[in-house]
């Protein structure tokens, strides 16, 4: 009797052990499936907030006038109202997921693919005498319609390097990578470790220096010909400056005598005449005015 106590004892302690143990294991598969959350969005276009790697979801809800309107134009004689009733029983669809990124978007075209899954897997007999017909068009329809924008609201954004700061050394103590030197600075500036570029050198550009002039008796040196001087002459003295034929002026113009008063001379007498006209000219247009005004 005591050998038997001691064996239903010790039984039961290993059958609560195994119960505890598969208990404990089936927490923790549970809880490694369920590390991803679910954000479910009431319209099917505009933003949806959630964390990185969450599942997107729409409702139903959200897309029945959206299958109505794509059954009613899939022409396969659609019970379109049906239709858009059995979507709207569907609690959540699943059309994407938030990225591992600030934001991101979930385009009309998977969510339209995902509604045209939702309604077919509700074995709807609302969808007409073409049912894959209907599908398309109500495909179609959503995805012409619909649209989301993620936001993740987890998101950190990476440190940037403060200027000053030593950047990022490539290789160790032995070498760099594929036979880089060690200590090679991955930031612009060299070696300075600063993460600036050093100023630039321009002292090898051609510039003109101001102020210089050449002289003009440098420029034309004395007892040498002018630009032009050695040019021949033609016709000053009967003969031809380098042995060519004789070279006259046209036609026989002489000069007018002047009487003997020197040419461009205005003499007095018509001057004082001019003077004259003009005073005679005055008086006669200020009595002609005072005239008229009496």
């Amino acid at each position: 009797m005591r050998k038997t106590t001691i064996w239903q004892t010790t039984r039961k302690a290993l059958t609560v052990t195994a119960l505890a143990t598969m208990v404990t294991g089936g927490a923790l598969l549970t809880a490694g499936t369920a590390s991803a959350a679910t954000t479910l969005a009431n319209a099917c276009s505009g933003t949806v907030n959630g964390g990185m790697g969450d599942t997107v979801a729409i409702t139903g809800t959200s897309v029945k006038e959206l299958v109505r309107a794509g059954a009613r134009e899939a022409g396969t004689l659609a019970l379109y109202d049906v239709a858009a009733n059995d979507i709207a029983k569907v609690n959540t669809i699943n059309v994407g997921a938030v990225p591992n990124a600030a934001g991101g978007s979930v385009d009309g075209k998977a969510i339209g693919a995902a509604v045209r899954q939702a309604v077919k897997d509700t074995k709807s007999w609302g969808l007409g005498l073409n049912p894959e017909k209907t599908l398309n068009s109500i495909e179609h329809k959503v995805a012409g319609s619909c649209g989301l924008t993620t936001v993740a609201t987890n998101y950190v954004a990476p440190a940037l390097p403060t200027p000053g700061t030593t950047a990022p050394q490539q290789g160790g103590t032995g070498g760099g990578t594929n036979g880089a030197p060690s200590n090679t600075n991955l930031l612009p500036g060299g070696s300075n470790g600063t993460g600036y570029a050093p100023p630039r050198d321009y002292g090898n550009l051609p510039v003109a220096q101001p102020g210089v002039a050449v002289a003009p008796g440098v420029r034309y040196p004395a007892n040498s010909p002018l630009p032009g001087e050695g040019a021949p002459q033609y016709g000053t003295d009967g003969q031809a400056g380098q042995g060519g034929p004789d070279v006259r002026n046209a036609g026989n113009a002489e000069a007018l005598a002047t009487d003997g008063m020197p040419g461009g001379d205005v003499q007095l007498p018509m001057l004082l005449a001019v003077l004259v006209l003009a005073g005679v000219t005055a008086a006669l247009v200020r009595t002609w005015v005072l005239r008229r005004v009496a």
